[in-house]
């Protein structure tokens, strides 16, 4: 005997149409990659050049690099954090996405992947704000 409560109109259909597929749990991981990857890249350049140079020398190069290197890393997680609103935002549910269903595992997905890419953002630019206190090698 079958005791699941039946399903609402058009859910089915809903679901059928979800733009579900592997690479969305990957999408979490998007913001805090970048995040790495910025403060990997940023500390191996700095590390590089304080390494050619002498103590004192200013930073140079490796200061424009590392403004670069944030910019990019900014933009792309906004890049991430927009295409996880876009996710959270799909379809016409309401919050809280807690229901057992397969969009809002998509709806709750999207939002996570909004709040670690809100948290990989202001990492960042803390982590950017850095090259700016720092004048020389010392």
């Amino acid at each position: 005997m079958n005791h699941e409560a039946p399903d609402e109109p058009g859910r089915a259909r809903a679901e059928a149409e979800l733009p579900e597929n592997r690479g969305t749990l990957w999408m979490l991981t998007t913001g805090p990659t970048v995040w790495a990857a910025h403060l990997l890249v940023s500390y191996v350049t700095v590390a590089i050049w304080c390494a050619k140079t002498s103590r004192l020398a200013p930073l140079g190069t490796s200061r424009t690099l590392v403004i670069a290197y944030t910019g990019v890393s900014l933009a792309l997680i906004a890049f991430f954090g927009w295409r996880g609103w876009r996710q959270h935002r799909w379809g016409a549910a309401t919050l809280p996405h807690d229901a057992p269903s397969a969009a809002d595992r998509h709806r709750f997905l999207g939002f996570s992947t909004l709040l670690l890419c809100g948290l990989s953002f202001i990492a960042v630019v803390y982590q950017g704000l850095t090259i700016v206190f720092i004048g020389t090698c010392r």
